[in-house]
């Protein structure tokens, strides 16, 4: 590559990185990266950092619009999943979901569906929902086969009633329209040894819940 290019590739990833500004669609960015998954911000810095040819075999190799066969069954093993949402300044959240086994519904090969517990009534990551539909899932099998799967796409919070269910525990669910699925590699997942333990589904009782583990309410007191 000509060194002046690469310098104003860097220049200009050095300037979005350090003025917090979103990347545009120019000459550092090739046009024909538009058209493949990821946002603008993936495509400038795989320009700008010279990883265009390994990013786009990964698209064209792992990247789906649905749930394959495989994803499918995947998730319907998984008991618990990590959540991202947004709201609509971009301010995020993430969260941890779980439950039994099929917890998180396949409905069919492009939606799928978690239900909501009762909680600490913050609703984050409902409020997100309610303003910012997107939502990133990752779900780990850290146990058995070390890997994990992506799926992102856009959310909506259903009634319990929409999806028939014997666990009394649900709420409501939030249902996800599949835009990407994707695998996430085992080479950095932990192996990790299940063990049988009580889960107390709802409780409102503060020491099952964690407590005060952190501190936090005794230092405001003391303040």
């Amino acid at each position: 590559m000509n060194l002046g290019i690469r310098l104003y590739r860097l220049a200009r990833l050095r300037a979005t990185v350090w003025h917090v500004s979103p990347p545009e669609l120019t000459e550092t960015t090739s046009p024909d990266r538009v058209e493949l998954p990821g946002s603008r911000g993936e495509h400038f810095l795989q320009c700008a950092l010279e990883t265009s040819d390994r990013a786009t075999r990964f698209y064209s190799d792992q990247v789906l619009d649905h749930l394959n066969p495989a994803m499918a069954e995947f998730v319907g093993r998984m008991e618990m999943a990590f959540i991202s949402t947004a709201d609509a300044d971009g301010e995020c959240d993430s969260t941890l979901r779980a439950g039994p086994a099929g917890f998180i519904q396949v409905i069919d090969s492009r939606t799928v569906a978690y239900p909501e517990y009762r909680g600490n009534g913050v609703m984050a990551s409902l409020g997100n929902i309610m303003e910012n539909p997107h939502v990133g899932m990752l779900m780990v099998d850290f146990t058995d086969d070390l890997i994990g799967l992506h799926v992102n796409g856009r959310a909506r919070i259903a009634p319990r009633e929409e999806i028939p269910t014997e666990d009394k525990k649900v709420e409501r669910w939030v249902v996800v329209e599949v835009q990407e699925a994707y695998i996430h590699c085992r080479k950095h997942i932990p192996r990790m040894i299940p063990v049988d333990r009580v889960r107390d589904w709802g409780t409102d009782d503060v020491k099952r819940k964690g407590g005060d583990y952190f501190g936090v309410k005794a230092g405001k007191t003391a303040e």
